[in-house]
């Protein structure tokens, strides 16, 4: 097998089939292949695999390219359809049929079945028998294009993840590279896409282990160099079976809309079968520094919600705030609230982003500064709006409504005067007027609620618990 040398360009790919959203463990072999040029300088290539036209959808094509731009997933090549490359295939095709590597044959399914039991019969491989190997047909409609493939002898993959592979070439049989139809076979039309496009090193799914034989067979009745292959093994749900919607959320659009960065997914999707010592924190552009081939594990990696949620949390605080403003609204919007002004909203990130797992549980937290009225968690309100805090709450007001600027260091002074004047500690005083501005007992820091929030809507707030208290005492 040709290496692939430090002299030569990396050119890696991804080629998905548009049949649906973009899976995760997809997103994966993805972000392997784009590190990896990313990292040798080299180049990445994607390629919508479409031949199946029954299944393949615009729709699909759209949510592909969507989940891998927000991934932060570039490429330097396509991305290139297959269906357009009908010509390119015939060429290669007529190649192997002038230079006696490939055959037409009228073989019917029914023939082929006949032929498969037979073999079972007697003990052997239910495989394609060679009826028409050396009958030197001719092309007609019914006809299928099949690869005269090595009787004896074996094939071996030489893969970077998981070794040596030898597979028995008698094991294999003249699989079929072109339909009737006229419509080239996957193990077909990928080399010729792999060899036009230049393509020296494929990361993919161990799942693709049983057709590299055949594609390697290609390569060699074309007298082509190989790429250098490395077979990743599958994402596994936390029951260690394949992962699937029964363990969470398989698409990586959810991912996104669940308010996740995709700086984290970046992050865990890559360590769910790669390491680089013990270290599970990485910016994207550490792991462009440090991704390669060599510590790409062997075994499976499971995927656990809980784990990609801390990962998540740790990005968010790791980020500057004033990154966090715009893709913050689309949440905020969500639940019907639009934010203009980003230098608010930067203020408030400021109080939330050391305590949000996600945008979408941020958002949900930052709603009570923009609120025109406040709902009290029943909990909270029957805990802490109660009569004993009136005279307080009152004090307080007084305090409020004569400052002369509402900062922190300000309203911090004003508490502690009605702590002189009541005699309370200050938990007894910032609870209750906590569920009066915010709704709940938890937020971010009292006195930066208050600032951030502002004077008129402290004060309405405040009036609004004194009478709420005052109906319920009455």
């Amino acid at each position: 097998m040709q290496m692939v040398t430090q002299n030569d360009l990396i050119v890696t790919r991804f080629p998905p089939s548009p049949t649906g959203f973009l899976h995760v463990g997809n997103a994966r072999t993805a972000i392997f292949n784009w590190l990896y040029a990313r990292r040798m300088k080299g180049k990445f290539v994607l390629r919508i695999e479409d031949t199946d036209t029954e299944r393949s959808t615009q729709q699909a094509i759209d949510a592909i390219f969507e989940a891998l731009e927000w991934l932060g997933i570039d490429w330097d090549e396509g991305p290139y359809y297959q269906t357009k490359r009908l010509d390119i295939y015939n060429r290669y095709l007529e190649r192997l049929i002038d230079t006696g590597h490939a055959y037409y044959c009228t073989c019917s399914p029914d023939d082929i079945k006949a032929m498969r039991e037979k073999a079972m019969a007697s003990g052997g491989k239910p495989k394609y028998d060679g009826t028409c190997r050396d009958k030197g047909l001719s092309k007609t409609p019914e006809a299928v294009i099949r690869l005269k493939a090595p009787l004896s002898g074996t094939t071996v993959v030489e893969d970077v993840v998981k070794g040596k592979i030898v597979f028995q070439n008698d094991e294999l049989d003249d699989f079929i590279v072109c339909r009737s139809d006229g419509i080239p076979t996957y193990n077909f039309a990928v080399v010729i896409d792999d060899i036009t496009m230049q393509i020296n090193t494929v990361i993919r799914g161990d799942d693709h282990v049983m057709n590299t034989p055949k594609q390697i067979l290609v390569y060699k009745a074309l007298d082509c160099p190989l790429p250098v292959y490395g077979h990743v093994p599958m994402v596994l749900g936390t029951d260690k079976s394949r992962f699937s919607k029964r363990h969470g959320a398989v698409s990586v659009s959810a991912y996104r809309d669940m308010g996740y960065l995709p700086d984290a997914m970046l992050n865990y999707l890559v360590r769910l079968g790669w390491s680089h010592g013990d270290q599970e924190f990485f910016t994207r552009q550490k792991l462009i520094e440090v991704f390669d081939l060599e510590h790409i594990g062997r075994s499976a990696g499971v995927f656990d919600p809980e784990k990609l949620l801390s990962l998540n949390a740790d990005h968010i605080r790791a980020t500057p705030v004033e990154k966090l403003v715009e893709p913050l609204k689309p949440f905020l919007k969500r639940h019907g609230t639009i934010i203009e002004d980003n230098g608010l909203l930067v203020k408030v990130i400021e109080t939330l982003h050391a305590r949000s797992k996600t945008l979408d549980e941020m958002a949900q937290s930052a709603l009570f500064y923009f609120a025109d009225e406040i709902d009290y968690e029943e909990k909270a309100a029957r805990k802490f709006l109660k009569p004993n805090v009136l005279e307080a709450m009152r004090l307080l007001l007084a305090q409020l409504e004569t400052l002369a600027s509402f900062s922190e260091e300000n309203l911090e002074t004003a508490f502690k005067a009605v702590m002189g004047r009541t005699g309370l500690k200050l938990g007894k005083i910032a609870q209750p007027v906590r569920v009066a501005l915010t709704g709940r007992t938890a937020s971010p820091g009292i006195f930066e609620v208050a600032a951030i929030i502002g004077r008129d809507k402290v004060i309405a707030r405040l009036n609004k618990a004194i009478q709420y208290i005052e109906r319920r005492s009455d």
